[in-house]
């Protein structure tokens, strides 16, 4: 098993050439950038790695991700906030479009932690849906069409999630998407 400096020390390496790489992508290669990228680079990949690291309290460790979820998570993101931006804006100029909008408790199957807490916030970007909160095994959301496809697109966003944190989701749920516990 890894001390956390070794399995710092081991991630660094690559989370830097990754967040070099973004940077360059994002600032179309201009030389110029890198007076602010390389601080940047630095602190962003030293966090990053620091994740993977003992949090000090109690036996709690963060949770190592993986690069081929992140990378599967970020095309799906990108896809259902446009899903969800353009949802928004129809319904505010199409006054027509259905809204039957209600809270529902979201059975979660991921467990507790950064797990929940990052589909809690992802949630808010889905077509029609806010996450409202967190409790025991539930995700209270908002939803602004009770009979949309929000159930599938939530179980599809918490595969997502669980992939990207390395986490088996449990077989099933404990209740259904409408019944609080």
């Amino acid at each position: 098993m890894w001390t956390d400096a070794t399995m710092i020390a081991r991630t660094l390496p690559p989370r830097l050439a990754l967040f070099a790489l973004l940077w360059w992508v994002l600032t179309d290669g201009r030389v110029g950038s890198w007076t602010v990228g390389v601080p940047g680079v630095l602190l962003a990949a030293l966090i990053s790695a620091l994740s993977s690291a003992r949090v000090g309290v109690g036996t709690d460790r963060w949770t190592s991700w993986s690069l081929s979820g992140v990378l599967r998570l970020v095309p799906f993101f990108l896809w259902y906030s446009l899903r969800g931006g353009t949802d928004v804006a129809f319904r505010a100029f199409a006054p027509t479009m259905p809204l039957a909008p209600d809270l529902v408790d979201y059975p979660l199957r991921l467990p507790p932690g950064r797990a929940r807490v990052l589909m809690a916030n992802l949630t808010s970007l889905m077509p029609g849906t806010l996450s409202v909160l967190i409790q025991d095994r539930f995700l209270r959301v908002h939803v602004l069409n009770l009979h949309g496809a929000y159930e599938s697109d939530l179980e599809s966003l918490e595969r997502h999630v669980a992939a990207v944190f390395r986490l088996q989701l449990a077989e099933q749920a404990p209740g259904s998407a409408d019944a609080a516990p």
